[in-house]
């Protein structure tokens, strides 16, 4: 059976692609161990979903023919890339053959055939936000993204939440850069004279980590705290001590996640690629979970092909994983979430928050 693997390998995600790539290779050598899947040994081609959409789009083409020397068919995709190429590849793809979608998005995806694996705002960000409502009194907010679908839309959602439920937390204004942006002046400038206690970080990858150095050097670390459900410990090593005070994150994983199901994940992974490797990071992780529920989800179907597998899929399966015990509904992955905060290069766990069922 081969996959095809879309992971970041350039551009501003680029800097998750090793943590993605050792956590899928890990997840496909165990299944391998077990007999493959549907007794077939899984191999994978690797796609960059950092490079332009439809160069992304182009090169998974390729592969959704018959067969041909040393462009093998893809059984399947999966992948963490950005909200704008999963939706060329579900255009692409056409429900055709099965797509498992891993990174944390805005929500709302229902194509044929296609799973997601990601957090959503409902269950990640509004919960966060209430909780730090409450412990810390973040209530007047600016939100910081990237220019594309993932960060307008979570910040739509986010604000339309606050302003029906008449929360005393408000969103104050909000900037989106365009990608690849690394001079954030004119946007401190913005939230400094704003008086945001709090900021929303919807950036994406190696633009966050500038962010967050200029943010630390600004000194606004000491007034604004700041929260994003994409902010892992690859990030933290980049943005540097300097960069991650009062830094809050919110995610189904964190490597410093200290349950018998975390802490047995690491101790293979660590096992299988030794103590220099990549670290174990929630867009990481995310691809091992992608490859294990594609791995459920056909073995309760007893079949590759979509339809079956989504038969399988709305049985509402539970299964566990690194991230606990976890069900799979409305396309869905139900887990659940923590916030955390930035301690040095690592992070703290401070909460569970929300309810694992909230719809996507």
């Amino acid at each position: 059976m081969h996959l095809g693997m879309v992971i970041p390998q350039s551009g501003p995600s680029g800097i998750f692609g090793p943590s993605c790539a050792a956590s899928a290779q890990l997840a496909v050598e165990e299944i391998n161990q077990r007999g493959g899947i549907l007794g077939r040994e899984v191999t994978v081609t690797t796609i960059d979903g950092g490079a332009p959409v439809e160069q992304v789009a182009a090169a998974v083409s390729t592969h959704l023919g018959p067969s041909c020397g040393s462009i093998p068919r893809f059984d399947a995709v999966i992948g963490w890339h950005t909200s704008a190429v999963r939706r060329r590849l579900v255009r692409v793809l056409r429900g055709e053959i099965p797509y498992v979608y891993t990174a944390v998005y805005e929500g709302g995806e229902g194509a044929r055939g296609t799973f997601m694996t990601g957090e959503v705002p409902d269950a990640a960000l509004l919960p966060a936000f209430e909780w730090l409502s409450q412990q810390l009194g973040a209530r007047r907010w600016v939100v910081v993204g990237s220019d594309y679908i993932w960060p307008r839309a979570t910040a739509a959602t986010v604000t339309a939440h606050l302003h029906a439920d008449s929360s005393p937390t408000q969103v104050q204004s909000q900037i989106f850069c365009p990608l690849g942006t690394s001079e954030f002046g004119d946007v401190l400038d913005h939230i400094e004279a704003s008086g945001a206690t709090a900021v929303l970080v919807l950036l994406l990858g190696e633009d966050a980590v500038q962010f967050n150095r200029a943010f630390g050097a600004r000194g606004l670390d000491g007034r604004c705290v700041r929260l994003s459900s994409l902010m892992d410990e690859n990030m933290l090593l980049g943005s540097g001590d300097g960069g991650t005070r009062n830094l809050y994150s919110v995610s189904g994983y964190f490597e410093s996640l200290a349950t018998p199901y975390s802490l047995d994940f690491e101790h293979r992974y660590v096992r299988r690629f030794g103590v220099a490797a990549p670290p174990l990071t929630s867009p990481g992780e995310s691809c091992f979970e992608g490859v294990t529920l594609l791995d459920e989800l056909i073995r309760r179907a007893g079949s590759t092909h979509p339809r079956a597998i989504e038969r399988a899929a709305g049985e509402s399966p539970v299964y566990t994983s690194p991230r606990g015990e976890v069900r799979f509904s409305a396309r869905h992955l139900r887990q659940a979430m923590y916030v955390a905060q930035a301690d040095g290069l690592e992070f703290d766990i401070l909460a569970q928050v929300g309810d694992p069922s909230t719809a996507a």
